[in-house]
């Protein structure tokens, strides 16, 4: 889909914010630990909040993760592409999962890492990622394996490529499914969703709130669903502090004194 570069702010007071982590609100990193969220884009979030924007973050990561991401921060989040997931409230809501065979599977994965030097196998609990950014020519390699596994485990376990990275995720989870559970409950009921990612793993979420009738935007390059664009992870920082300058300038209108139809 041709992408257009936003041309013109979002009206704060009637949208709710879905915001993927790696790729979107902080750069990628050699290492998934070394990820961090610059300073400037907590404040703009945390910021939002003040003004009673809901904000959530959907992301791969697990939802601990997110929390030590985002601190001080506690925000509605959805991790590991939505088979965990938290609400306004902090009720946690989890995928049911075999988890013994998700032990047998770890332990296979284990074993077939280690034939591949510069691969990095991440266990989230419920999903695994298979890290080949320090070793990007075992991209062939990494794809068999983790395509044999989601073939081999198709009734637990299902593929998804990302960037520099194969993730067996559980099956039924999805980015854009957790969005839609979570626009149905508070703060996120009646707004219109906007959802930011970067990523192959943020798609199914930019086809929901597309059917929704939200905005979507891709960070960076590459075919997308996305209707909109934003070319980086600085420049998302900055559209964010965009739309909290235009929200707060003087004389800004609230949309409940917007005539029906205005955006």
């Amino acid at each position: 889909m041709t992408t257009q570069q936003d041309s013109s702010p979002l009206d704060l007071q009637r949208c709710a914010f879905f915001l993927d982590v790696d790729g979107t609100l902080a750069e990628i990193q050699p290492r998934p630990e070394l990820v961090f969220i610059p300073p400037p884009t907590l404040r703009a979030i945390e910021q939002m909040q003040v003004l009673g924007v809901p904000v959530a973050v959907v992301s791969g990561r697990r939802i601990e993760e997110l929390d030590r991401l985002l601190s001080p921060l506690r925000l509605p989040a959805a991790g590991v592409h939505g088979a965990e997931r938290r609400g306004i409230d902090g009720t946690l809501h989890h995928l049911k999962l075999d988890t013994q065979a998700l032990a047998r599977i770890e332990q296979e994965l284990t074993a077939a890492c280690r034939s591949y030097p510069g691969l990095m196998l991440e266990n989230k609990g419920v999903a695994f990622a298979l890290h080949y950014r320090q070793a990007p020519e075992l991209e062939p390699q990494v794809r068999e394996l983790a395509e044999d596994f989601a073939r081999r485990h198709a009734d637990v376990l299902s593929l998804q490529p990302g960037k520099c990275v194969f993730e067996l995720k559980p099956k039924g989870a999805s980015k854009g499914e957790v969005i839609r559970d979570m626009m149905r409950e508070p703060p996120f009921q009646g707004r219109v969703p906007v959802f930011v990612g970067d990523d192959l793993t943020d798609e199914a979420g930019f086809a929901v709130v597309d059917e929704l009738g939200g905005y979507t935007y891709k960070v960076g390059t590459g075919e997308t669903l996305a209707r909109r664009r934003l070319d980086s992870v600085a420049a998302v920082s900055l559209w964010l502090s965009e739309l909290l300058s235009v929200a707060q300038a003087p004389g800004a209108v609230s949309s409940n004194n917007k005539s029906e139809g205005q955006s």
